[in-house]
């Protein structure tokens, strides 16, 4: 058995055709076909099905992908091992993070990081996957919602606090709210009703429960400038918000509501020097600015 087969065998199952296995290998669809069917022709078995959903592991197929499974997991710890060797103050970061987030307070603080130690390289990307921090699809992810899973560490490095804005010609011409009302006659800017809910997005609600909506964004910089250019009212980051001369704070009824920022590495990656000194440095940053 070639034992590099198994990594296309494992990928196959786990994805459901040779198309989606190619890319998450790097490789090609013809690749992939090759490799299974020359393992399938060593073996003299069938481990896969043609079906109209794709792909479907055959009986032994499936049990073979339970054992790659575990192989996997041996090897992804290896990889961690290796990669928590104590090289000091240099190599790579990953930093997965999300839309705003990471425009605005991750990247500027990793920037500030890379100055203090040009040994390390950092990177940071928005993305709104849940990455795999076992799979070691990053090093760190911060991002809003808790880590569930038991080997990963994490800690809360930062709240950030929201507030109501709208610009001053929306103000001059509509007047303040009438959050007794409801906001009937002001409209509102929110999140897609796609997207996970989140404390801002269900505070603008209860504040203007009748308010006309003029736009569902995903992005919280969109909602921003749509408030910005005077379509309506958002419920912004203050680190966002206060900071743009067109718009203005708007005193509410309920109180502002505040989230936290959760920052997430594999347990075995945490005591890695360059880890374990960027998580300090972000936090400490962190707490020392308004958010």
């Amino acid at each position: 058995m070639d034992w590099d087969d198994l990594r296309y065998i494992h990928a196959i199952a786990r994805h459901g055709s040779l198309g989606r296995a190619a890319k998450a290998l790097g490789t090609t669809q013809p690749t992939v076909g090759r490799r299974l069917a020359a393992a399938e022709a060593r073996l003299g078995v069938k481990l896969f099905e043609r079906t109209l959903n794709g792909l479907q592991p055959t009986e032994l197929g499936a049990a073979l992908a339970e054992n790659l499974d575990q192989m996997e997991a041996c090897a992804l710890g290896v990889e961690r091992r290796i990669a928590a060797r104590d090289t000091g103050l240099q190599g790579s970061i990953l930093v997965t993070t999300l839309d705003w987030l990471g425009d605005r307070i991750v990247a500027p603080t990793a920037a500030a990081f890379g100055r203090l130690h040009p040994l390390v390289s950092v990177e940071v990307v928005n993305d709104p996957r849940l990455v795999n921090l076992s799979r070691r699809e990053a090093d760190i992810a911060i991002r809003f919602l808790p880590f569930d899973k038991e080997d990963l560490y994490e800690r809360r490095i930062a709240d950030v606090a929201y507030g109501l804005y709208a610009s001053h010609a929306f103000l001059e011409k509509l007047g303040p709210p009438d959050f007794e009302a409801g906001c009937e006659c002001h409209p509102i800017i929110t999140l897609h009703e796609g997207a996970a809910r989140v404390c801002q997005a269900d505070w603008l609600l209860r504040l203007a429960p009748r308010a006309p909506i003029a736009l569902r964004a995903s992005g919280m910089h969109g909602q921003m400038w749509a408030a910005e250019e005077g379509h309506g009212m958002a419920a912004l980051p203050r680190v966002l918000g206060d900071g743009r001369p067109g718009l203005a704070r708007i005193p509410t009824p309920l109180p502002e509501p505040s989230q936290g920022v959760r920052l997430g590495v594999h347990a075995d990656m945490r005591d890695v020097p360059r880890i374990r000194t960027f998580i300090d440095f972000m936090a400490q940053r962190l707490r020392a600015q308004p958010t």
